[in-house]
C-alpha cells in the first residue's frame, strides 16, 4: 500500500491509494481526506487596569474641625497620637494649631504630655514656643531639660545649651538620679552637651561633664567614650583621650577609630598609623572610616608602601570596593601619583560608583592635565544623574577650559 499527496499545500489534500494487485487495476483510486488545520489563535485581551483611588489624607485640623462640629470632647489618647504625629511630620503649623486647641479646650496636661509638646516643637523648628512652654511649666523632668538643650545643640544655639545644662544642674538632685529615673537616653543628651562644650571651646565644662559621667558610672559607654576621646583630641589634650581610653573595656572598632581621627584631625598623622597598627596586633575589626582615616594619613605623610599596605589590609578585610575605601584609594594613589594604581581602583566596579570617588578621579585627571578623561568623567556623571562639586568643577574649567564651560555643566547636570 502506498499513500502520497498530490498537493501538500492544498487546503484539503488528495492521497493515492495504490492497491497492487493481480485481480485488480493498477488505476490509483483517489481518496480525498480532509485535514483539520490548527485554528488561529487569538489572544485573550486583558482587562483594563484599574488604578486605585487614593485614599484621603486625614490631617489633624481634619480631626479637630471634626471633634468640635460634634461638639464631643477629644479623649488623651487622641491628643497623644496627634501630637505624635505632628513631631513626625515637623509641621510648625499643624504643631501650633494642635498645642492652641489643646489650651482652649481647657485640656489638664500632664508632665509626660507637656514633655511631648516640647519634643513636638524641637521637631518642628519651633524652638521659641518650645522654651516658651518649658518656661510655662510648673514640674519639669529630667526629660523636659534633655529635650530642650537637644533642641539648642540642633539649631546652634550652643550657649543656651550649656546654660540649660548647668541650671539643671543646680535645680534637679542629679545626685541620686539613675539610669531608671532618666527616660530619656543618657548618652544622648551627654552628647549634646559635650558638643556644645566643642563648638564654645569650653574645655572646663566638659571636662566636669566627664567627672559628673564617670561619678554617675555612665563613663565607660562605648559611644560616649567615642565622643570623649574627639572631644579630647579636637582641643588637643591627648592625655585626657587616652585616659578615656583606658577605662573601657573591651574597646570596639568604633573606640579605636576615634583615637586614629583624633589624631588625624590634630596633623599627629604617624601615631594615628601606630594605633592603627596596635588596633590590627588586638585582633579588632576595622571598618570602611577606619580604613579611610588611615589613608589619609598615609597621604599626607606621602609614604606609598605604607598606603599599600593599609590597601592590602583592606582587600583582605573585604572592604576594597566600599564607597570610604574606594574614594580614600582613589585620592591617596592620585595625589602620591600612582594614577595608574587610582584608576585601576576607580574602575574596579564600575557599577557602584560614588560621587565621591568620582569627584576624586576627576580631581586627579585633571591635577595630571588629562581633559580627554577628565570630560569622560564628566559624562559618566551626567549619565548616572550625579554633579561634580564645585572646587573639582572650577579646577576642570581652569585645565580644561576649552572643552568645558559652565553652562554646559548647568546644562548637563541642572
Amino acid at each position: 500500500m502506498e499513500i502520497t499527496a498530490l498537493n501538500p499545500h492544498a487546503k484539503a489534500a488528495l492521497f493515492f491509494h495504490n492497491i497492487s494487485s493481480a485481480k485488480h487495476s493498477r488505476t490509483p483510486i483517489q481518496i480525498q481526506l480532509p485535514i483539520h488545520t490548527r485554528p488561529e489563535y487569538k489572544p485573550i485581551p486583558k482587562p483594563a487596569r484599574i488604578k486605585p483611588i487614593p485614599k484621603p489624607i486625614t490631617t489633624t485640623s481634619d480631626i479637630l474641625h471634626l471633634m468640635d462640629s460634634l461638639k464631643l470632647p477629644i479623649p488623651p489618647d487622641i491628643y497623644t497620637s496627634l501630637i505624635k504625629e505632628c513631631t513626625e511630620l515637623g509641621d510648625p503649623l499643624k504643631s501650633i494649631e494642635l498645642h492652641e486647641h489643646m489650651r482652649r479646650s481647657r485640656f489638664r496636661f500632664t508632665l509626660p504630655l507637656l514633655n511631648r509638646l516640647l519634643l513636638m516643637y524641637v521637631s518642628s523648628g519651633c524652638l521659641d514656643r518650645a522654651r516658651q512652654l518649658f518656661d510655662q511649666m510648673f514640674l519639669r523632668d529630667f526629660n523636659s531639660w534633655a529635650v530642650l538643650i537637644a533642641g539648642c545643640v540642633e539649631n546652634g544655639e550652643h550657649g543656651e545649651a550649656i546654660n540649660l545644662f548647668v541650671e539643671m544642674l543646680h535645680r534637679q538632685d542629679m545626685g541620686n538620679v539613675g539610669l531608671d529615673r532618666m527616660g530619656f537616653s543618657v548618652s544622648g543628651i551627654l552628647v549634646c552637651v559635650l558638643k556644645a562644650c566643642l563648638f564654645t571651646s569650653d574645655f572646663e565644662l566638659g571636662t566636669q561633664v566627664h567627672c559628673w559621667l564617670w561619678k554617675m558610672g555612665f563613663s565607660k559607654s562605648a559611644s560616649l567614650s567615642c565622643f570623649l576621646i574627639n572631644f579630647y583630641g579636637r582641643l588637643d589634650c591627648f592625655e585626657g583621650a587616652q585616659t578615656v581610653f583606658d577605662h573601657v573595656r573591651n574597646p570596639n572598632t568604633a573606640v579605636w577609630t576615634s583615637r586614629i581621627v583624633s589624631f588625624c584631625s590634630n596633623g599627629n598623622f604617624e601615631e594615628a598609623v601606630s594605633v592603627f597598627k596596635e588596633m590590627g596586633r588586638e585582633g579588632v575589626r576595622e571598618n570602611g572610616y577606619t580604613f579611610s582615616t588611615v589613608l589619609k594619613a598615609c597621604r599626607k605623610m606621602g609614604d606609598i608602601r605604607c598606603g599599600q599596605q593599609v590597601h592590602a589590609n583592606s582587600i583582605k578585610s573585604g572592604l576594597e570596593s566600599d564607597g570610604y575605601v574606594q574614594c580614600a584609594l582613589v585620592d591617596f594613589y592620585g595625589k602620591c601619583g600612582f594614577l595608574n594604581d587610582a584608576t585601576r581602583v576607580f574602575e574596579m566596579d564600575i557599577n557602584k560608583k560614588n560621587d565621591a570617588s568620582c569627584n576624586a578621579m576627576l580631581a586627579n585627571y585633571v591635577r595630571h592635565g588629562l581633559c580627554i578623561e577628565a570630560n569622560e568623567i564628566l559624562r559618566r556623571m551626567k549619565m548616572s544623574g550625579s554633579r561634580p562639586c564645585e572646587s573639582v568643577f572650577n579646577e576642570v574649567s581652569f585645565v580644561c577650559g576649552s572643552g568645558v564651560t559652565e553652562n554646559d555643566v548647568d546644562e548637563k547636570y541642572l
